[in-house]
């Protein structure tokens, strides 16, 4: 029997892309539009060869917190389980945090912030 999804997962960025679902958690998410309001989005140069292979990509995008409340960071909301949540803190380098926050849904998600 698999786990069940329990936790929220909103994504941004490259935890939307199929290679980096399929090498993080082995196999491939569904989810649905949702976004952060509050918060504004840069890029950050990313260093890990892993990370960089999964994603095909040296620079990934970063959120923190605004002082605009109408600014919004649009993405993806994901139903997983606690030990893809684990896999996904795997991934994330270390100029990345996790906290919950409020969706623009209502719904509250896990999200990677800036560190």
């Amino acid at each position: 029997m698999s786990e069940r999804p329990i936790v929220l997962l909103f994504s941004y960025g490259t935890l939307q892309q199929e290679g980096v679902q399929l090498s993080s958690f082995g196999r491939l998410l569904c989810g649905e539009d949702d976004a952060m309001l509050g918060y504004r989005t840069d890029m950050l140069e990313i260093t890990d060869p892993a990370v960089i292979q999964a994603s095909g990509k040296r620079f990934h995008p970063v959120v923190s917190p605004s002082n605009n409340p109408e600014d919004k960071v649009e993405g993806k909301v994901f139903s997983i389980t606690a030990a893809e949540l684990q896999a996904a803190d795997a991934y994330e380098v270390a100029d990345y945090k996790r906290i919950e926050v409020p969706l623009a849904s209502g719904k509250k998600a896990w999200v990677y912030v800036q560190g």
